[in-house]
């Protein structure tokens, strides 16, 4: 473990504080106490992790959930047994938090399965160079895509939608980078998937929800309202052709962007990371909105996506703009991608809902919050949020707060990226005691609404890939701190 930062004086603060006159602990006693509870944080890990890789992991991957003896399986909907999912929190999640783990022990048997989650996302790449949301291992399955190896049929729509070619390409550059780039199925996997995401995205620094190939070039112009009844007009069939903020697209992007060009240093990945930062300026909607859409079109006007998805300034997706204009302008060290965030705040602020909540739409330039009403599979749109269909978000909780701290935090000291705070040695100490016998963290399901719909009886425990991932990161960060 790493020794605590000193003042200078060649003492550690906490220590001395720890010895003085009257003190009940001693230098040695702080510091036996915390090398016993890292070496509990490692014993922790390595029971989980290989519950996990040798018990949960199917042809090297992951889904979402599981039932506690691992016969029912959950992603987007029910999974078979050849079946890994891409979109978060599915293997690349856990890939990463092995990594994590990986970097923190180096222990060489986390970055072994790391590398075997990686292999399964390359055995699922499409030819378009990008992924879906799930790899089928099963050739003759009708759920399989057209994969790069040959060995899979369907279609070739790389998607960037909740976040599954980025999280994909996340992994295998930084399984890539743990590999010295002498893996050559994980070199060649991400080298094509990052060309293939520079190659969708527009001249205006927009990404597309879906490709299957470059996209065509289109005029570069600033955010308008419609001038149609856009209630009844202007809706696209192909929107995910369009320009897509829906579900952190362009967050999920800069994520990816940032760790290709820290990895490999190519300028090419930061040039798009300010292509991606200067879009989002131009898709700043004007006043008296000064928010983001889910979805343009080629005019940058808001566009319907799905049919319970209208046109409007989207409460998510605007706090998800403020949060990648932060990251973009924290990697570059340009101030401009700042300059947006004031107004946005401010709109959010004074749009908030009665109980502080954000609508998911505001209705084009009277603001109103707009929701949808649903009979069978007719939507109808309307002002009355009483009968809300359940399967949506359609308020969403405020993050306010959190976001005009970092913006503070970013304007009054330097541009730079902020490191998370180490966890602290309570919150350690909880995870550690929550590992039960077999090596495994549990959830009960109360009703909820879970990622991609899974559903348990009431009371029921079961696993959780995204549970299992931030509890391995929290501790890896603590014994690598």
């Amino acid at each position: 473990m790493a020794a605590p930062a000193g003042d200078g004086t060649g003492e550690t603060p906490g220590v001395v504080a720890a010895a003085v006159e009257g003190g009940v602990e001693t230098a040695a006693s702080v510091t036996t106490a915390a090398s016993e509870l890292e070496e509990e944080a490692v014993e922790a890990m390595r029971r989980a992790g290989a519950y996990y890789y040798e018990n949960v992991a199917r042809h090297g991957g992951y889904v979402y959930f599981y039932s506690l003896d691992l016969s029912v399986r959950w992603g987007e909907g029910l999974a078979g047994e050849d079946q890994i999912w891409v979109q978060p929190p599915g293997t690349p999640t856990v890939g990463l938090a092995f990594l994590e783990a990986w970097r923190a022990t180096g222990d060489e048997y986390y970055r072994k399965a790391a590398t075997e989650a990686a292999e399964a996302l390359a055995y699922g790449q499409l030819q378009s160079g990008g992924w879906t949301n799930s790899v089928d291992f099963d050739p003759n399955s009708g759920r399989t895509g057209q994969y790069r190896n040959g060995r899979g049929r369907g279609k070739n729509n790389s998607s960037l939608d909740d976040g599954q070619t980025q999280s994909a390409i996340r992994l295998m550059v930084q399984a890539d980078a743990a590999h010295e780039f002498r893996h050559a199925e994980i070199h060649e996997s991400a080298q094509i998937a990052l060309e293939a995401l520079l190659a969708a995205q527009f001249p205006n620094g927009a990404f597309p929800q879906v490709w299957t190939g470059p996209v065509e070039a289109q005029p570069v112009l600033a955010a308008s309202y419609p001038d149609y009844d856009w209630r009844t007009e202007g809706r696209i069939k192909e929107y995910w052709d369009m320009y897509t903020l829906n579900d952190n697209v362009c967050g999920y992007v800069a994520e990816a962007l940032i760790d290709a060009h820290e990895v490999y240093g190519d300028e090419k990945y930061l040039e798009a990371l300010t292509k991606l930062g200067d879009f989002l300026i131009l898709a700043q909607m004007p006043d008296p909105q000064p928010g983001w859409a889910q979805q343009y079109n080629y005019e940058m006007k808001p566009i319907w996506a799905r049919k319970f998805e209208p046109p409007g300034v989207a409460g998510d997706e605007t706090q998800e703009a403020i949060a990648t204009l932060m990251l973009i302008a924290a990697e570059t060290g340009d101030a401009k991608y700042l300059e947006p965030i004031p107004r946005a705040l401010a709109w959010l602020r004074e749009s908030a809902l009665d109980d502080g909540r954000l609508a998911r739409f505001y209705e084009l330039e009277t603001n109103r919050p707009l929701y949808m009403f649903r009979r069978g599979k007719v939507y109808t749109l309307t002002y009355d949020d009483s009968d809300l269909p359940g399967h949506y978000g359609w308020k969403i909780e405020s993050r306010l707060d959190e976001l005009e701290a970092r913006y503070r935090a970013l304007t009054d000291g330097e541009l730079a990226p902020i490191e998370p705070a180490p966890p602290s040695e309570a919150e350690v100490r909880r995870i550690i005691a929550s590992l039960d016998d077999e090596g495994r963290w549990l959830k009960t399901f109360e009703g909820e609404r879970l990622v991609g719909q899974g559903k348990f009886p009431i009371g029921e425990e079961y696993l959780s890939s995204e549970l299992f991932s931030e509890n391995m990161t929290t501790l890896s960060r603590f014994v690598g701190r």
